[in-house]
């Protein structure tokens, strides 16, 4: 009787070892799954957590955990360019940029590295830096002339002048006049006497990257949100595009440039905007004070007015210059 217990005792603690062993198994097993499924970056810093683009697509689908979509980081910190360092929302895809088109122009412009203040033109910090997502690298002209409509006609200008359309390079003075580049790089001057303001033959012919600067500072001095409204047209929301402006003619008046547009598949768009401002101060991305990780405008958000950190516009200030309209 002794020995048949011992038996069953013994093939009980088999069937139990055995039990354990495939328990602890599988255990292994799980882990050194998840291990393996687990992404190599080392996070060393809560910067580090917005993925570097270096090795990853703009346009990387959404993850999922437990079933249900996770936003990607909208803002990656090591992303050189404006297209690099701003992700598109959930569902959202940027407009087509044709060669050569003011959207690929500012969607290739480098930024400043992630988390840089926004620079006054005495190369003092703005007051406000709560306001801003990134700042371009485009330096200031000398003086406090580039503010918020002289950053525009800077960006306008530089773009056409890369593109060779030289003849579209023309800005109407506050009074009215046209100050237009071919005059200027022919060595015609402006000579002002008041508030009359002539074409002066001074200078040789100058078609230098130098000279043309020069040009785009005179415009600054004698040109504004006035005048520069006054030779746009206005734009409906819903086709809002690159390059287009929220602009309030005044003295002073504001205004700030679409400078990037994305389409989800039902047609509805949202945009980034950035601005120049008073004093004069870098060219800069704005937050939507709507969202405070998410610096996209959406058009169905947006009613009668939009609302930018640090002036108010309402959906008829919305224009397109002179230059772009078809």
């Amino acid at each position: 009787m002794k020995r048949y217990l011992y038996v069953i005792m013994l093939f009980a603690f088999i069937c139990v070892s055995i039990v354990f062993q495939n328990k602890y198994f599988h255990k292994q097993k799980a882990l050194i799954l998840e291990t393996e499924q687990t992404p190599f970056t080392v996070l060393t810093s809560s910067d580090d957590t917005k993925v570097s683009l270096s090795n990853r697509e703009i346009t990387e689908p959404d993850q999922a955990v437990n079933g249900q979509p996770v936003q990607r980081s909208l803002i990656y910190s090591t992303g050189i360019t404006l297209e690099e360092r701003f992700n598109t929302p959930s569902g959202y895809q940027r407009l087509d940029k044709p060669v050569g088109s003011l959207q690929g122009y500012l969607r290739k412009y480098e930024l400043k590295p992630d988390k840089s203040p926004v620079l006054l033109y005495d190369g003092g910090k703005k007051r406000n830096q709560e306001a801003h997502a990134a700042v371009f690298s485009m330096p200031l002209v000398k003086g406090d002339l580039q503010q918020c409509a002289d950053s525009v006609m800077r960006m306008y200008g530089e773009y056409l002048w890369s593109a060779g359309a030289y003849d579209s390079i023309a800005f109407h003075l506050t009074n009215g006049f046209l100050m237009d580049y071919s005059s200027w790089k022919d060595g015609k001057r402006l000579n002002v006497e008041g508030n009359k303001v002539s074409w002066e033959k001074r200078e040789a012919f100058d078609d230098s990257n130098e000279s043309f600067l020069t040009y785009l500072r005179q415009v600054m001095i004698y040109a504004g949100t006035i005048s520069l409204e006054k030779e746009c047209s206005s734009v409906e929301l819903n086709r809002i595009l690159s390059g287009d402006l929220l602009i309030r003619g005044g003295s002073p008046g504001h205004c700030v440039m679409v400078v990037d547009v994305a389409e989800d598949a039902l047609g509805n768009r949202c945009f980034l905007l950035a601005q120049g401002y008073m004093p004069a101060q870098e060219f800069q991305v704005l937050k939507n004070p709507l969202h405070k990780d998410d610096p996209w405008y959406y058009v169905s958000e947006i009613k009668d007015s939009i609302n930018t950190p640090e002036f108010e516009f309402n959906v008829g200030n919305l224009k397109r210059w002179k230059a772009f309209i078809q």
